[in-house]
């Protein structure tokens, strides 16, 4: 493993690994199926980015995260790594550079959504990849038991039969024994292999604060604290509202959600990480790939759906090793809130049957066509036109996608795009251009090709790279360059696609099956009960029931979440009243004597301090008085 020691210090500047990750690169060397379960901000890409360099060929990485793909390949060609990313945001000549490139040798790690891999063309060049092995990230997405299901992800297996002798690593935050064993299965491996760091974080105090004003609540927390924070919210509309309420109250804060443009989400990002921002309100769409390590609150204002998800998001706080709070805010409410999402994430079948209707109606998709059709897909105009919910709607259309109907794309990825509106030798003969347009201009041109013939999927990140400039300055030059008829810029946006996956079938021949709808209800409905046991739990340390859920059941009382220190509240208490009852009818006794009551020492101890600070008890030549 020197060479691997080698590698890290080399490109990441580390002396030595964390956790598993030594066991994990070892086994994937040794050309074996590994599984590895490590805790957010455990320095999972690691386990994979080292052997890569180490091995001959690509390792390819199967992630569903486009937006974190993309900034895994900037940060790794900064640290002068090859890597490369084949993504919904590149056009079919992109795509096919990037697989050429790899088939020539010229990237070591490549970057791909596993809907990647039903493509006909991606299978044909990958046939011809030098691959060293394939790694699954976010891996508990293929397990129906998890609670993230891609059915996208069932396809991963295929590639054995493309790579028959490349060994596979999964790598997850989240999964229970139960998906443990269902991801193995799923992806087929040829024998067991499992390495997982303990989930256990000493310095994270996991609180529940029962509070009827959540707002006031969480106003006095982070009044009460310093350092940075998130604060989860479950919508877009609150994530605004939330931050706007903060600001009022002199806390800086920012908030971040899907619907925001990609120039503004890293804009609002950059801000918080940069400490111009004190709390970042959010929905879950933010944290994936965030290393603050100085996170000292994490509030959850809305309950999340399952334990995982709160897991994950809660262990955001003091990556640092600094004392850290994780607080949910909870009230009577949230119980029948948390119930009310089982018929929102499982409507009726009727009602599922009803919305696949409306997409035939909406598209004029005749029965028995419409194979293979994507259509853009305009939410708000369908709920107004047919008078759906979007709750309810987005569920009844992941249940169609999981029963093989259609696929409902949810964010399909449109580039930032440019073409050029005037020519080469009419480029160069303005006049009236300011410095950073120049290197815009410059920087476009050396980095892209066919500009003025077409448009031209960019990327802002490469720009920002090439010019010095912000992307956010990029952005702004590029919006005036259009004004000014010089190009014409197509900002980035996502975009929902529906694609029908067969011919339309009638509505009454709809099957949706026991394994895609009830079963999953079944296991949702058990996540919504678990999250909900946790949040009422007054008896038994926090970190031990969330510990215990992922499968470790050998752990101590962590001593500082909101039950531990209520535990021990009422045990000093106890030992107050037993110190007092020893003391009965006496003027003083040795201190020794109190070693006959039955409680712990150091409670005993903190007892007897408390009462001397509060002026009950003193202490004179190894004795005690009152």
């Amino acid at each position: 493993m020197n060479e691997a020691l080698e590698i890290l210090k080399q490109y990441w500047g580390y002396n030595c690994f964390r956790g598993v990750q030594e066991d994990i690169i070892k086994s994937i060397l040794d050309g074996k199926d590994t599984l590895g379960l490590m805790p957010t901000g455990g320095g999972k890409s690691i386990t994979f980015q080292v052997p890569a360099m180490m091995m001959q060929g690509t390792c390819v990485v199967i992630t569903p995260l486009v937006a974190l793909m993309k900034d895994q390949v900037i940060n790794l060609k900064r640290r002068g790594i090859k890597a490369a990313a084949v993504h919904s945001g590149l056009n079919r000549e992109e795509i096919i550079t990037v697989l050429e490139n790899a088939i020539f040798g010229a990237v070591k790690i490549l970057y791909i959504s596993p809907e990647r891999l039903t493509s006909e063309l991606f299978r044909k060049k990958l046939s011809h990849i030098t691959v060293s092995f394939v790694t699954v990230d976010e891996a508990h997405c293929i397990s129906q038991w998890g609670y993230d299901f891609r059915p996208a992800y069932l396809k991963i297996a295929d590639i054995r039969a493309l790579l028959p002798n490349k060994p596979i690593l999964a790598l997850t935050a989240t999964a229970t024994p139960l998906v443990v064993k269902d991801i193995q299965q799923k992806l087929l491996f040829r024998q067991e292999k499992v390495f997982k760091m303990s989930f256990e974080r000493k310095n994270l105090a996991y609180c529940i604060r029962h509070v009827h004003d959540k707002y006031g609540e969480m106003t006095h927390i982070l009044q009460c604290t310093k350092g940075c924070s998130i604060v989860y919210v479950r919508s877009r509309m609150r994530a605004k509202e939330i931050a706007q309420i903060l600001n009022e109250q002199d806390i800086k804060a920012t908030y971040y959600h899907a619907g925001l443009e990609d120039s503004e989400k890293d804009k609002r990002q950059k801000q918080w990480l940069n400490d111009e921002y004190r709390v970042m309100v959010a929905t879950n769409a933010f944290g994936m790939g965030i290393d603050k390590p100085d996170v000292r609150t994490v509030i959850h204002v809305d309950c999340p759906d399952c334990i995982e998800n709160y897991f994950q998001e809660a262990g955001r706080g003091g990556r640092d090793g600094l004392p850290s709070y994780a607080i949910l805010l909870y009230n009577s409410s949230d119980d029948t809130k948390l119930i009310k999402r089982i018929q929102d994430n499982f409507p009726e079948k009727s009602y599922i049957r009803k919305v696949y209707e409306d997409l035939a109606c909406f598209y004029q998709v005749a029965v028995g066509s419409g194979y293979n059709e994507t259509h853009e897909f305009d939410m708000g105009k369908f709920c107004v036109f047919f008078h759906h919910f979007p709750i309810q709607l987005t569920s009844a259309l992941h249940i169609l996608t999981r029963a093989g109907y259609i696929e409902y794309i949810e964010e399909g990825m449109c580039n930032d795009r440019v073409q050029f509106l005037l020519t080469r030798d009419q480029l160069y003969m303005l006049n009236e251009t300011s410095a950073q347009e120049e290197k815009v201009f410059v920087a476009l041109l050396r980095c892209y090709s066919g500009l003025f013939s077409d448009y031209v999927n960019i990327e802002l990140s490469l720009l920002s790279e090439s010019t010095g400039l912000t992307r956010q300055q990029i952005y702004l030059t590029l919006q005036v360059l259009d004004k000014k008829r010089i190009l014409h810029y197509i900002p980035a946006k996502n975009i929902p696609y529906i694609r029908y996956t067969q011919n339309r079938e009638e509505s009454e021949h709809i099957t949706i099956g026991k394994e895609v709808y009830d079963d999953r209800k079944k296991a949702y409905s058990e996540r919504i009960k678990d999250i909900i046991r946790y949040a009422n739990n007054t008896t038994t340390c926090r970190s031990r029931l969330l510990l215990y859920y992922f499968g470790e059941s050998k752990t101590k009382a962590c001593g500082i979440c909101d039950t531990c220190r209520t535990i021990k509240k009422k045990q000093i208490r106890e030992a107050k009243e037993a110190i007092t009852a020893v003391l009965k009818d006496k003027g003083q006794i040795p201190i020794q004597s109190l070693n006959q009551i039955k409680m712990p020492s150091d409670i005993v101890d903190k007892a007897l301090q408390m009462m001397m600070e509060e002026g009950t008890l003193y202490q004179k030549d190894n004795c005690i008085t009152q």
